[in-house]
């Protein structure tokens, strides 16, 4: 590789890796990683096949239309060295796909009817964490050479670390404002008890089962009434009804 090559690898590795960006679009970042696939390795096309919490795969990025129908079609006919990529977590290639019928019977025809002649599959993994895979493709029949085997596979490698960065990112913002929803909910839940311990001479804990037992019977949540109660819209008398009764105190006891 020459010196402006090399520097133009480093710019794209940088760029891979800098997904903490406020306006982070996943679809143009696995755009980005095809193309810039297509501009630096000894390939013609490339695609991007993922896989969801739920395991199921989507075609989510290609170089071209012939590459995008391609990867549609494979992920459609559940056949192809992308899908057999993403299930093993292994590399998966073929230097000639007109020898291939045999093991994608589907795949195989239409990809040398796109004008394909040779594939090879990475997968976009890190350690035990398989999210899809980069499929490299070549328009005639003797394979991807090592080295765009080797840079496809690193950039796929940085792509993954990106994205799994990002998810991370985006799942702990999720779970930091559901903590802070509960934190909030708490806060009208104790002031709702007060209210209605206040207003009924009820014990706090009891202002607490009536409040919840409220919220059950009419399939309400329990921060939901709770802030009927603290803003005074809520029918108190018929949340009292819901309190414990309380236990007789035991009297003295008899004599024989």
């Amino acid at each position: 590789m020459n010196d402006r090559h090399e520097r133009r690898l480093a710019r794209v590795f940088v760029e891979l890796a800098d997904t903490l960006v406020d306006e982070f679009d996943i679809l143009e970042f696995l755009n980005s990683l095809v193309e810039r696939c297509v501009e630096l390795l000894d390939i013609a096309a490339a695609g991007v096949v993922l896989s969801d919490q739920k395991g199921k795969l989507a075609m989510a990025a290609a170089s071209s239309e012939q590459a995008r129908l391609l990867e549609l079609f494979a992920v459609q006919a559940d056949d192809g060295p992308c899908l057999d990529c993403v299930r093993t977590g292994l590399p998966v290639s073929s230097a000639n796909l007109a020898d291939e019928d045999g093991r994608w019977p589907r795949f195989g025809p239409a990809a040398r009817a796109a004008g394909f002649q040779a594939a090879y599959a990475v997968p976009m993994r890190l350690r035990h964490i398989v999210i899809g895979s980069l499929n490299l493709l070549n328009t005639h029949s003797d394979g991807i050479d090592d080295t765009s085997v080797l840079l496809g596979q690193a950039l796929a490698d940085v792509a993954t670390i990106g994205l799994l960065q990002q998810r991370a990112i985006h799942d702990s913002a999720i779970l930091s404002e559901q903590l802070q929803t509960a934190l909030n909910s708490r806060v009208i839940i104790e002031q709702a008890k007060g209210v209605l311990s206040a207003h009924a001479g009820l014990t706090m804990q009891d202002a607490f089962t009536a409040l919840r037992d409220h919220a059950r019977s009419h399939n309400l949540r329990l921060s939901d009434v709770a802030k009927t109660v603290a803003d005074g819209t809520a029918d108190l008398n018929a949340i009292r009804l819901r309190a414990p009764r309380p236990k007789p105190r035991p009297g003295p006891p008899k004599r024989h």
